[in-house]
């Protein structure tokens, strides 16, 4: 939801029949991936169709994938994937643990941008997949006067299968505009101080919660075909920074901390090593009982709250792992709101000055 209807008054020196226009406003909108709307095989089959058939996610050529994806795996994905979001589902809000959080977050940031710039700003989100639509927040957006928008994916590497293709939804919104807004995007985050800060105290707390310290935490980034690396893509070299820096600000050594990759999709070699198979060798090792979080993910979502905390967690403690830890990802935690304005106030410099205390 917009944060409020705009006055409309009509130009100076505009003659009468002029139609008003809206107060100018910027818009910053927040982008994550997605959720289906509901958990039964055809919200399923709309969202996970919408999903594989993007080109920055699955890059076969059509003729080659479409038949696959259409008769296959369409065909039993969503009851698969139904039963794993079921597992999870928020029952008293009917939506997705993603929905959740993303909605507290963008509460969350509104205030803090408001206090910051006044309501010369509107705050909103979309999903790059499902609802609500990038389109139809950038619609909404110019029909309430946002003469500049501010495009934020939430996603702290790049990824051509996160960040870009979520910008290259934003692009196309923007093609049926007739009176475009002057945009920017936000590009990723990972060397923030503060978002390495919200991190590292997220462990820290958690830590402090258990009896016994983990052997290891595993920073389970998701996972992309290997091939897309050696194309040029910079999210395995992104990811593995996001962990230096986290374990340079916790103080840790090269034992206690490592990186690894999860979710795995089609018969392609992935980004190494795999989360599910570390897990084991980890638990075989020696190490009975693991951390893992995941600091690619803004929000908890299928791939944390489901892969993580029941597929991972079952594969470490079936290799003979007794204790495993998930840390929850930042969702809304006021230090995560905080770096995500910040970041949110340096890419409007130039576009508006924050409000004097």
């Amino acid at each position: 939801m917009l944060d409020q209807t705009p006055s409309k008054t009509r130009p100076a020196a505009a003659p009468s029949d002029h139609p008003a226009l809206p107060r100018p406003k910027v818009g910053i909108l927040l982008a994550n991936l997605g959720t289906p709307d509901g958990t039964d095989y055809w919200s399923m089959r709309r969202y996970l169709g919408e999903f594989l058939s993007d080109k920055r996610v699955i890059d076969y050529p059509s003729w080659k994938w479409q038949p696959i994806l259409q008769l296959i795996v369409l065909s039993k994905r969503p009851f698969s994937s139904g039963e794993a979001y079921r597992s999870i589902w928020n029952e008293e809000a009917d939506e997705s643990p993603l929905m959740t959080i993303t909605k507290a977050q963008i509460a969350k940031i509104r205030t803090q941008v408001h206090e910051a710039f006044g309501d010369a700003v509107m705050v909103d989100f979309c999903m790059r997949y499902g609802n609500p639509s990038t389109a139809s927040k950038v619609r909404e957006m110019v029909a309430a006067g946002c003469e500049k928008i501010l495009f934020f994916p939430l996603y702290p590497q790049y990824a051509g299968a996160t960040t870009a293709t979520a910008n290259d939804q934003f692009f196309r919104a923007l093609m049926d505009e007739k009176w475009q807004p002057a945009t920017r995007t936000v590009p990723p985050y990972f060397e923030n101080p503060l978002y390495i800060d919200a991190l590292a105290a997220s462990i820290e707390r958690k830590y402090a919660e258990l009896e016994m310290r983990p052997d290891i935490l595993l920073c389970s980034y998701h996972g992309l075909p290997k091939r897309y690396l050696m194309e040029g893509d910079p999210y395995h070299c992104q990811c593995q920074k996001t962990t230096r820096l986290l374990k340079e600000r916790l103080g840790w050594d090269d034992t206690q901390i490592m990186t690894t990759f999860q979710s795995k999709f089609g018969p392609e070699e992935w980004l190494k090593p795999y989360t599910v198979e570390e897990v084991a060798r980890q638990a075989k090792a020696g190490n009975k009982r693991i951390a893992v979080c995941a600091p690619a993910f803004s929000a908890d979502c299928i791939e944390t709250l489901e892969e993580i905390n029941e597929e991972i967690r079952e594969s470490f403690e079936e290799a003979g792992g007794e204790d495993f830890t998930y840390v929850p990802c930042l969702n809304d935690d006021d230090a995560h709101i905080t770096a995500l304005t910040s970041v949110i106030a340096d890419n409007l410099a130039g576009w508006l000055v924050p409000q004097t205390a």
